[in-house]
């Protein structure tokens, strides 16, 4: 789970074969962000369920200058995909599954494409033929499925089988395939090779995006040419938080990343106004769990598409706005909840070298399958992050062509006060700042080692994964009678069977120490690890 240190570089991810293939960029004299670029496509070929070329990323990236940049990849709604199309269909919300829910723009590559340009900026030099190398050997050769798509195929095939293309490309036989079992992806593998040859912006200006089109068009997605090849990834400022511990960052809106810098804040005013709370006591949970709701509050009224924000997201990270989000916290009972959570399928990987590049990233297809649509023609599964949209246009993420959906995805990076730099982050949807929050508060403030903070009990507020829990839950590893008492301050509280459950998210870390020596760690809960130089 841990490795380190290291002197050149290290990769942690949630499949050892992405870390390994993060590694072996280090080895030919990669960065950083070159190894994660390798990491992303590689994640793609073995970890399908997860995430795929057909999704959406964010990046966050330490330069060795100390600055730190951010990539937006997310997709916007396609063309064809407005209110009245979904309505006259008989749809009063999205289809989760299928064409009508392919409905935005895979955004993922065209993050590959400017993380490149800053690796190249920065002194990079591999070509993309080394860099896809081991993505493309993982979707040609075979690699063998993991435990977590085994059992998610089978627990969504009732959703998933009759979605164009996904029977012939998840299935073995009509049916799904064991653990262990050797897959193959070979679109994909083309598709990738492709892109090594003639660049990445093939997959919305070239061969790739015409065919890409064509398969959408067929199978019914609102996603046209025009809105592939009018697609670019940009450069966001990353929101900042100015912490008691040092600076931390996330992405803008559209994603969540306020809410997990707004956790993060209340959490320090909290300890400013009524002192510190021991690690895993009833105080300290409650306190996080009260951040969190305060935070999500925010969001839910706040967050949307960066270009449609009424207001500066900045204004919730100012100390007298999160000294106030703090006094309405109780500290002997809970605010009463719940409200809508959001489900997700999500990867989060981290990367830094010894020139102090530091990369935080996250690639998802929201749901597990996402759409569960394939074109047939490029092997890109298509996400459903469109899913998020509302069919009201008085709403606040309303469905409208051009429009950037809501993102749970949101990686962090802190810069701290001793002088490490840590990259964090985790998949899980709702879960992702509430895990992002125990993290930081077990390693950071408390000193916890990271792969004990990543290997440490977990619990979660709302539903996740689809599920339509959304009580306060709990790995079952925690203390019974710190439940009882969370409960009796009117905590709705659940223990689940597992002392170590997918629901609280796949997490990990990498950091960059004041020596310049590097580590990692991935959580246990995930089929990977940290893998390094």
């Amino acid at each position: 789970m841990a490795q380190g240190p290291f002197s050149r570089g290290v990769v942690a991810a949630p499949h050892a074969a992405a870390a390994e293939a993060g590694r072996q960029i280090l080895a030919e004299g990669g960065n950083a962000i070159e190894a994660m670029i390798a990491a992303a496509a590689t994640i793609a070929a073995v970890y399908p369920h997860m995430t795929h070329v057909g999704g959406d990323g964010f990046w966050l990236i330490h330069q060795p200058s100390r600055r730190v940049h951010g990539i937006e990849a997310c997709g916007f709604a396609g063309e064809r995909a407005t209110l009245k199309s979904y309505l006259d269909k008989g749809h009063y919300e999205i289809p989760a599954r299928g064409p009508l829910a392919a409905l935005t723009v895979p955004g993922a590559v065209g993050g590959w494409r400017l993380a490149n340009a800053m690796a190249k900026a920065s002194g990079g030099t591999l070509p993309r033929s080394v860099m896809l190398e081991p993505a493309i050997r993982a979707a040609r050769e075979g690699y063998k499925v993991s435990r977590s798509q085994a059992s998610l195929t089978v627990d969504k095939l009732y959703e998933l089988k009759d979605c164009p293309g996904f029977a012939e490309t998840f299935l073995v036989g009509g049916k799904p395939p064991a653990e262990g079992a050797l897959m193959r992806q070979p679109a994909l593998a083309d598709s990738l090779e492709h892109l090594a040859r003639s660049g990445f912006q093939d997959a919305y200006r070239g061969d790739i995006a015409r065919e890409l089109a064509r398969d959408l068009e067929e199978m019914g997605s609102p996603v046209t040419r025009a809105d592939l090849q009018a697609y670019y990834a940009v450069e966001r400022t990353p929101l900042s938080l100015a912490h008691s511990l040092g600076t931390v960052h996330n992405m803008p809106p559209p994603t969540q990343g306020l809410a997990s810098l707004m956790i993060l804040g209340i959490l320090d005013q909290l300890e400013a106004m009524h002192g510190p709370v021991r690690q895993d006591t009833v105080a300290f949970v409650h306190r996080i769990v009260e951040a969190t709701k305060r935070a999500f509050l925010v969001r839910d009224r706040f967050v949307t598409d960066y270009d449609r924000l009424d207001g500066n997201p900045l204004d919730h990270l100012r100390t007298e706005a999160l000294r106030t989000e703090a006094g309405a916290i109780a500290l002997d009972r809970a605010l009463p909840w719940p409200h809508r959570a959001a489900p997700g399928d999500t990867i989060w990987m981290g990367a830094a070298d010894s020139e102090g590049r530091v990369v935080s990233y996250i690639q998802s297809i929201y749901w597990e399958f996402g759409s569960g649509c394939v074109s047939k023609s490029t092997g890109f599964l298509m996400q459903n992050r469109g899913a998020s949209f509302v069919l009201d246009p008085k709403a606040l993420n309303p469905l409208e062509p051009g429009r950037r959906p809501f993102h749970t995805l949101n990686p962090a990076m802190a810069q701290l006060a001793d002088g490490r730099v840590f990259s964090y982050g985790t998949m899980g949807g709702e879960g992702q700042p509430q895990t992002q929050a125990q993290i930081f508060e077990r390693h950071v403030r408390h000193g916890m080692p990271l792969e004990e903070a990543l290997d440490a009990p977990r619990w979660l507020l709302g539903r996740t994964w689809g599920s339509s829990v959304t009580s306060l839950r709990f790995e079952s590893r925690f203390d019974e009678d710190l439940v009882r008492k969370l409960g009796s301050m009117g905590h709705q509280t659940a223990m689940l069977d597992e002392g170590w459950s997918d629901t609280m998210g796949h997490a990990g870390g990498v950091t960059l120490h004041t020596d310049m020596s590097l580590s990692g760690a991935h959580d246990p809960r995930a089929d990977g690890g940290a893998a390094g130089l």
